[in-house]
């Protein structure tokens, strides 16, 4: 597999430095009890946000949200009433991270159509609702910054993800109409397209039977391994600060590499041909 790059903690003051980007700022978060969610809203909270979570999950022990909301993000009506609560808790809204998602597939012609209303429901229309009834609200205070979380399955095919592949490319074709519908009201829109990142949703490829699969996905990124919450995370706080102000309609691909191409081993291979001296 070749050298593999250094992992590095992107929260660690030592690395990254913490310059309180998103100070004062109130950031509603989907998707925050773990996994990538979680993860942004621990740097949004270490670099001065506020923070509130939506997920259909009870806050976790620890979190920072320091409001929360149990909602199903396909249910507008719970949705609307949520963003009104914790608007009028906190204040206002600055920041959205759309990172609710679930993972989902099969080939057409076996795949049945509640798998298809499940997945596209959740990581697209849920990606859409949230956002319907946050933007209400940016465009009344004429500020806002959106970030969604698509994939890099949604700027491209993989076996077996059909309805997935589909409402990430969704998300990310959602994403440049929004910064076109909304950027003259003072609202930037962007999302953020991972590779195959560790988290929950990633965890079927660490079981037993499948080590050859988690290889082959492993080695297809060109940083020789797959990412970390916390790289997304930093990658979403960009996004959302003043550094990312003339930043909209983007797909940020977070990827090690794997949208870069193809790698076969050729290099070696010629290397080891290469005459001597």
């Amino acid at each position: 597999m070749g050298r593999t790059a250094r992992i590095g903690d992107p929260c660690d003051p030592e690395i990254a430095d913490m310059t309180a980007r998103l100070d004062g700022r109130i950031a509603l978060i989907t998707g925050a009890s773990s996994g990538i969610g979680a993860a942004c809203a621990e740097r949004f909270e270490r670099e001065g946000a506020r923070i509130a979570g939506l997920d259909i999950a009870p806050q976790p022990e620890g979190s920072p949200c320091e409001a929360w909301r149990e909602v199903d993000v396909r249910d507008e009506q719970a949705v609307s009433q949520a963003i009104t609560s914790l608007a009028e808790s906190l204040g206002r809204i600055d920041i959205l991270v759309n990172a609710a998602g679930v993972a989902g597939g099969g080939p057409a012609h076996e795949l049945d159509q509640d798998e298809w209303d499940r997945v596209v429901d959740i990581n697209l229309k849920g990606t859409f609702l949230v956002s319907k009834h946050v933007l209400a609200r940016m465009v009344a205070q004429g500020s806002g910054n959106l970030v969604h979380l698509a994939s890099v399955e949604g700027l491209m095919g993989l076996e077996g993800a059909l309805p997935y592949n589909a409402s990430k490319g969704g998300v990310v074709l959602m994403t440049r109409n929004m910064a076109i519908d909304y950027g003259r009201l003072g609202i930037r829109v962007n999302c953020i397209c991972p590779g195959f990142i560790e988290t929950p949703m990633t965890g079927l490829l660490r079981e037993p039977g499948l080590e050859p699969i988690q290889k082959a996905i492993t080695e297809a990124h060109m940083l020789g391994r797959m990412g970390q919450p916390q790289e997304v995370a930093a990658a979403a706080a960009f996004l959302a600060s003043d550094d990312a102000s003339f930043v909209s309609g983007h797909a940020l691909v977070v990827d090690g590499g794997f949208t870069a191409g193809h790698r076969f081993g050729t290099s070696e291979v010629l290397a080891s041909l290469a005459p001597e001296g």
